[in-house]
């Protein structure tokens, strides 16, 4: 019997970590043999695992999650630069390198997208919270040595982030706010202060993830369901915010930050939400930039060569290691905000 495990959904709330077989050698060509390190849990992962999806993308049929994660090289193909022992992080996203997307390079907009842990498609895509798989080469990125799995895991969220920021004007001398301090929102507060800017300003309904936040860089937090005035201080003169980083999807969050915004100041917006009512008379009069940000391209293998070379550190938001044989422990705990930011999965424990 096989002691290697997955990590499969078969139904919201119904988790189970189940027995894996040995991977299909039929999927190896041009592909690398993957021992699993360590795996993230995202947020996409918990609608899954307590709503059995988002939107109108449902979970169909039995579905490994995971597409955050980084492994160990047990085997790949000769001439592919991997080799047994090395530390990768994988990227999920698989474009088809030739429909219309794809040819423009935008790669991320690709119309047969397989991505990782995905319900989007049928049969759907299994992800990376399993003990071993064949992964493509090309989406096999070697972390430098002295990175550890746990940072490499991180390299999905932080290429999400790198991408937004792009979307971005220049944050040198901005003042930021970041609205949401999980995840996304930490990593976007790290970056926002290496990249410059003068002032940063995270808000969340949690004084757990907003402590985060500090550890990540913010000047001022704020607790907005404690203080629904906190940034008053901000609205003055049509707003004083330059750059909003949204990362809640939150309907009073993108309000209260359509209101801080000073004219033709820009909000990213990176947390995902259905239809939303948005105060449009405030965007028109003060020109405001609405900018929407999908996913990454070349800004996993940029992550990947961040986190090697020590430039930034996600290790602060990393809040809880757990064994992958507890991951509905490990689900419950992530999503719970009072009490974790972000929740790893211990492939090796």
């Amino acid at each position: 019997m096989s002691y290697d495990i997955a990590c499969r959904l078969h139904a919201a709330r119904d988790l189970r970590v189940e027995p894996l077989a040995d991977p299909d050698a039929d999927s190896a060509a041009g592909a690398a043999l993957i021992r699993i390190a360590r795996g993230g849990i995202c947020g996409s992962d918990l609608h899954y695992y307590q709503d059995g999806g988002f939107g109108p993308v449902r979970v169909r049929e039995p579905i490994i999650l995971g597409h955050e994660a980084a492994g160990i090289v047990e085997a790949a193909p000769e001439g592919s630069g991997l080799a047994p022992g090395q530390l990768v992080a994988l990227s999920p996203s698989r474009p088809c390198g030739t429909c219309e997307y794809c040819r423009a390079g935008l790669e991320r907009h690709c119309l047969s997208m397989r991505f990782n842990g995905s319900a989007m498609r049928l049969p759907h895509e299994d992800g990376f919270f399993r003990s071993r798989l064949y992964h493509p080469v090309a989406q096999c990125i070697p972390v430098a040595a002295g990175a550890g799995a746990s940072d490499a895991a991180g390299a999905e969220p932080l290429a999400v982030c790198l991408h937004a920021l792009g979307r971005a004007p220049d944050l040198a001398g901005r003042r930021v706010l970041v609205t949401g301090a999980g995840p996304i929102g930490a990593i976007c507060t790290a970056l926002a202060r290496l990249r410059g800017a003068t002032e940063i300003v995270v808000t969340d309904v949690q004084d757990f993830t907003l402590d985060i936040a500090r550890r990540m860089g913010a000047d001022r937090s704020v607790n907005v369901a404690a203080e629904p005035d906190g940034l008053a201080d901000y609205t003055g003169g049509k707003g004083r915010i330059d750059v909003v980083l949204e990362c809640s999807a939150n309907p009073h969050a993108i309000a209260q930050a359509i209101t801080v915004t000073r004219p033709q100041g820009t909000i990213v917006q990176i947390g995902v939400g259905g239809i939303l009512p948005l105060p449009l008379n405030l965007i028109v009069g003060k020109e405001l930039h609405l900018v929407g940000t999908h996913r990454f391209d070349a800004e996993f293998g940029e992550a990947v060569r961040m986190i090697g070379a020590g430039e930034i550190d996600l290790s602060p938001m990393v809040t809880q290691v757990l064994p992958a044989a507890e991951a509905q422990r490990a689900f419950d705990l992530a999503g719970d905000r009072a009490r974790s930011v972000k929740v790893q999965l211990d492939f090796r424990a």
